[in-house]
């Protein structure tokens, strides 16, 4: 969603590093490149003034004139004002005090509405709670039957009294307050904690539909009026919000498809324009595509910092740690990493969803932006079915697979025996990388760490000062006195050898009074005295 204004932030950001100081004219020509990004990326122009005169008179102030780096100490600032215009501080569902806490979506047609029910109902059900959706979209032609199937996928009940319209000609049946008003009476009666109520939304904002949603919030006096808001409608997404404002009074956005490629202006205007935050992102197709909103998170990642945060938190929720305390018994006994192993990982991978958007995550992802597009995510999937094909014992010892088990294995699997060699070599690179770190060794091949197969004692430049030290010259301009300290230098440098015997490469000690001339006739040649 936010690439080309990541992309735009960042050429912006390279031009101030390594600057010293920061002219007035420097921190301007910044500031305008900043607001033609906001604007490209369709924020609204009154956001784009807000922010840019905040940035400019934060950046001409005390905090980066005294800042050791002014040109980091100005991605700070505008880091701090990204957070600032995406709501502050992150916003969760406030519970009532006496459940069932009733939730009521408002928005467009299409904004998504249906679809995040289904996402915040499952949301919900991992955090502990027993929601219930209440389907008050009796409008548009099989929203009720598209709330039943989500509702199906997502494991949770649906209360729907009366079909809706089937088709664009028929004329709905049922009243859409009653329905919103009997469900939470429904929820009550059978103990769910939370309600969901998918209410009709229309092509554009008429008096009808805002009628209709006031009359249902006055009905059921929901705790939480989510406004959903597709994130890829741009400056259209500001009057939208602020027509649903005067006739709703939402309590919270929800941004809907923030995996699509528009420019993203949509995010960063609604909070600051309507002082209602963001309070969940939809992030996909999958019901699980769903994210609480950290308005300092997204901020790292628009300014390609990565979310390492979230990251973590998905693996904890996905990872499997029974599976995690067997491999770690497996590295304490030092045992051999097999390929059973290596089917586990992929496993616990593959629950942790897109590698995609994993790696996206991580600081730096923009700079490989391409080679994450083309990542082929049935890789995976071509990996599990190379070693199911496999026998168990193949499994356990893969150096007994020689070239005609190759060939059966790709023929089991569906791909060639090139793909199945190269998951051999890959899997034995991880192997030895697990030896290693068995060991305690480390990670094989990293530079600087003693008993790691990259340890060069230290590194090359500290080992070229202490050698340049040695050969240290006098630096005074007096040519007799320097030509005395050099002579000195090398008396010293001379006892010095002498008290320490140096020993050869066969062991013995080598004798300072040698003589060149004991040699045999032609080995005057290695020592600069032939040709």
């Amino acid at each position: 969603m936010f690439n080309s204004l990541s992309d735009r932030l960042a050429s912006t950001f390279k031009n101030l590093r390594g600057k010293g100081r920061l002219s007035e004219a420097d921190v301007d020509s910044t500031v305008r490149e900043i607001r033609r990004a906001l604007l490209d990326a369709d924020v609204a122009v009154s956001v784009v003034r807000a922010f840019t005169a905040r940035i400019k008179e934060r950046a001409l102030g005390a905090e980066v004139s005294a800042a050791l780096n002014p040109g980091q100490q100005v991605v700070k600032i505008v880091n701090e004002e990204l957070v600032n215009i995406l709501g502050g501080e992150t916003r969760r569902i406030r519970l009532a005090k006496n459940p069932p806490t009733v939730i009521m979506l408002a928005g467009l047609q299409g904004a998504g509405k249906t679809t995040l029910a289904g996402k915040l109902s499952k949301y919900l059900e991992g955090q502990g709670h027993k929601p219930m959706l209440v389907a008050a979209d009796l409008q548009r032609p099989n929203a009720v039957n598209q709330l039943q199937v989500v509702g199906g996928r997502a494991g949770v009940p649906v209360y729907a009294p009366h079909p809706g319209a089937t088709s664009e000609h028929d004329n709905p049946t049922g009243d859409p307050v009653q329905v919103s008003r009997d469900g939470v009476a429904e929820a009550e009666s059978k103990l769910h904690d939370v309600v969901i109520i998918d209410t009709a939304g229309r092509l554009g904002v008429d008096a009808e539909m805002m009628q209709q949603a006031a009359d249902i919030r006055a009905a059921t006096n929901p705790d939480e009026v989510l406004f959903v808001i597709d994130a890829m409608i741009g400056q259209d997404a500001v009057t939208t919000a602020q027509a649903f404002e005067e006739g709703v009074d939402f309590t919270g956005v929800v941004l809907s498809k923030l995996d699509g490629d528009a420019r993203g202006g949509a995010a960063l205007s609604v909070a600051q324009v309507t002082g209602k935050p963001v309070m969940f992102a939809s992030t996909g197709e999958g019901l699980d595509d769903f994210e609480l909103f950290h308005p300092d998170r997204m901020a790292n990642r628009i300014l390609d910092m990565g979310d390492m945060l979230t990251l973590i938190e998905q693996a904890e929720k996905s990872w499997d740690q029974d599976e995690a305390a067997r491999m770690a018994k497996k590295f304490s006994d030092q045992e051999d990493f097999t390929l059973d192993d290596f089917l586990a990982q992929m496993s616990q991978i593959k629950n942790m969803g897109s590698m995609k958007k994993m790696l996206m995550m991580m600081p730096g992802a923009a700079g490989m932006r391409e080679q994450l597009e083309n990542f082929d995510e049935r890789e995976i999937d071509r990996v599990e079915a190379i070693v199911r094909s496999m026998t168990p014992h193949e499994r356990a010892a893969p150096k007994i697979i020689n070239g005609s088990r190759r060939s059966r294995i790709a023929r089991g699997s569906g791909v060639t025996v090139s793909d199945v060699n190269s998951m051999l070599e890959r899997f034995g690179q991880a192997q030895k990388m697990m030896k290693q770190m068995a060991k305690g060794g480390g990670m094989p091949g990293m530079p600087g760490q003693p008993g790691q197969g990259g340890y060069n004692g230290g590194s090359r430049k500290k080992q070229q000062q202490n050698k340049n030290k040695n050969k240290k010259k006098s630096r005074s301009g007096n040519p007799a006195k320097r030509a005395a300290e050099e002579k000195a230098m090398a008396e010293r440098r001379a006892n010095g050898n002498k008290s320490v015997p140096t020993g050869t490469s066969f062991g013995g000690s080598q004798d300072q009074d040698f003589d060149p001339s004991n040699l045999p006739s032609g080995f005057d040649k290695f020592l600069g005295g032939g040709r």
